[in-house]
């Protein structure tokens, strides 16, 4: 199985968590190779059984380039893709001290809705998904992000 991972991380966090699923996967015996957005062009994808689209989040969804570049990917109809996603970590209100509801958190992690929407009407399918979290603008990931690469990685081959 062949698998192109490709990311549009600013600060590093994306390019982490694809270099570890790169790590993951390979370890599993599947050839998995890491781009970034900006090296490649979408209408010149390399063969794939399978693509990850990696994707940071700017304002509850993803940054225009990479919508652009989405928006453009051209691959056969019915090939099969995943998504993940960098978002800040939900915290609580400065004054309040209240956590986040689900309604309030889902509203500024619209990124893989938004991706989901643009390849499947392109034509590819779902496999799945998986949000990581960044505890500062620029870093660390969330404690335990590595656990969350491993089980993303179980879903793809599953």
């Amino acid at each position: 199985m062949r698998i192109e991972i490709l990311h549009a991380s600013k600060y590093g966090n994306g390019e982490q968590v694809a270099k570890e699923l790169q790590r993951v996967l390979s370890a599993k015996g599947v050839q998995a190779n890491v781009h970034h957005m900006d090296e490649m062009r979408p209408q010149e994808l390399p063969p794939a059984d399978l693509y990850v689209f990696g994707s940071p989040t700017r304002m509850g969804k993803p940054p225009g380039g990479v919508r652009r570049f989405i928006k453009k990917v051209k691959v056969p109809a019915g090939t099969k893709y995943a998504v993940f996603a960098t978002h800040g970590a939900p915290r609580p209100d400065k004054k309040t001290g209240r956590m986040p509801t689900p309604e309030e958190i889902a509203k500024w992690q619209r990124t893989t809705p938004i991706l989901d929407e643009l390849l499947q009407s392109n034509g590819l399918v779902k496999v799945t998904d998986m949000i990581v979290y960044v505890t500062d603008l620029k870093g660390p990931l969330e404690d335990g992000w590595q656990t969350k690469v491993s089980a993303f990685a179980d879903r793809i081959l599953g």
